[in-house]
């Protein structure tokens, strides 16, 4: 004879096998881009959100969400904090004014003055500390959020002039776009007029003679936008986002409500998309300058010396304000210099042999 325990289980195995949806409840979240659904970057996006389905067994499911789906692009973050939304995706400089540390992880202007690339920077990220300064951001922040780093980016171009710059004077005849806050702040501070705005404003700007010289990020993004039909001439070498990196933010109550096995399983695909990300970009980006060049009369040039050691310059102070300012800036710099005085001298000249191959053969194509 069944116990009343017994019956109890037996019941509810059979409810759960009738109903699986009882077994494994499905977690939907919708996670809002700050740019439109088409671009590269949230094409990663949802190469990421497969990988967590997968990894989970469907458990999990991302939704992406195109820019001004359910908040105005300014307003995601903070959406993600109040819960309207549960996740936003964007670069986490875009966050700076809530917490100038914020750069750091998302745009280290000229690798922060410290040598550090995109790759370098993973490494950092993922072996020097900077994993745990990241999470640490979100409190600092006073954000009920969760995020996770996804896509580096960079070293992103100096950009498109419509005639040949020789110097840092020829540079200051232009009207420039460059990014918000500290690397366009430093544009100025070295006297070029860099003036911000949304990428989708850039092609227009320049049409009607607003600004005469842009930059928005690499040859595959700044040909899906069309600066080519305006300008010609391209510079790939700009220090003003040598580092920039995209992450996703999930609402913290959202986040905790995650069993330890579905967070694991975001949190790999989130480092999974680190690599994924690195290798689509140098492969649509070749694709791009190559076409670039050769069906659209777009003119190749090397960026002035004296443009490196006059940013240079301009940034290290800035780097200095900010650490003199902030006290977790300096925690997150100071953590990055460790790693650099470390790596930084090793990669960088790893990197010169990477660099000399690639020209040497470069220099055959042509």
């Amino acid at each position: 004879m069944f116990t009343t325990r017994k019956m109890i289980a037996c019941a509810v195995l059979s409810c759960a096998l009738l109903l699986p949806g009882l077994a494994s409840a499905k977690t939907v979240i919708r996670i809002q881009s700050v740019i439109p659904t088409s671009a590269d970057e949230t094409v990663m996006l949802k190469r990421f959100g497969d990988n967590v389905s997968a990894l989970t067994n469907g458990e999990v499911e991302i939704e992406v969400l195109s820019a001004g789906a359910v908040v105005g692009v300014k307003e995601t973050l903070e959406a993600v904090n109040a819960g309207l939304i549960e996740g936003g995706f964007a670069w986490t400089h875009y966050w700076s004014g809530y917490h100038p540390a914020a750069m750091l992880f998302g745009s280290p202007t000229a690798g922060a003055g410290l040598g550090i690339d995109n790759i370098a920077w993973i490494s950092w990220y993922m072996e020097g500390g900077g994993r745990a300064l990241y999470d640490q951001l979100w409190d600092e922040m006073g954000m009920n959020v969760k995020g996770l780093m996804l896509q580096p980016v960079g070293p992103e171009a100096l950009g498109w002039f419509k005639e040949p710059i020789n110097s840092m004077d020829d540079f200051r005849k232009y009207r420039y776009r460059a990014p918000p806050g500290i690397p366009g702040q430093t544009y100025n501070e070295i006297g070029v007029a860099a003036v911000a705005m949304g990428g989708g404003d850039i092609l227009p700007a320049l049409e009607k003679g607003t600004i005469d010289a842009a930059e928005w990020c690499c040859p595959k993004p700044d040909s899906v936008f069309g600066f080519q039909k305006v300008l010609k001439h391209y510079y790939l070498q700009g220090l003003h986002q040598v580092v920039v990196n995209a992450d996703v933010y999930i609402n913290k109550d959202v986040w905790n409500s995650l069993t330890p096995h579905q967070q694991l399983a975001m949190e790999v695909s989130a480092d999974a998309s680190l690599i994924q990300s690195l290798a689509y970009r140098i492969y649509e980006n070749g694709k791009a300058l190559k076409d670039l060049t050769e069906n659209h009369g777009v003119i190749l040039h090397d960026t002035p010396l004296d443009y490196f050691t006059e940013y240079m310059n301009a940034v290290l102070t800035s780097m200095d304000k900010n650490k003199a300012e902030n006290e977790f800036f300096k925690e997150v710099w100071d953590s990055m210099e460790a790693f650099a005085q470390i790596a930084v001298p090793f990669w960088a000249g790893a990197q010169t042999t990477n660099a000399n191959l690639g020209q040497a053969y470069a220099k055959q194509l042509q």
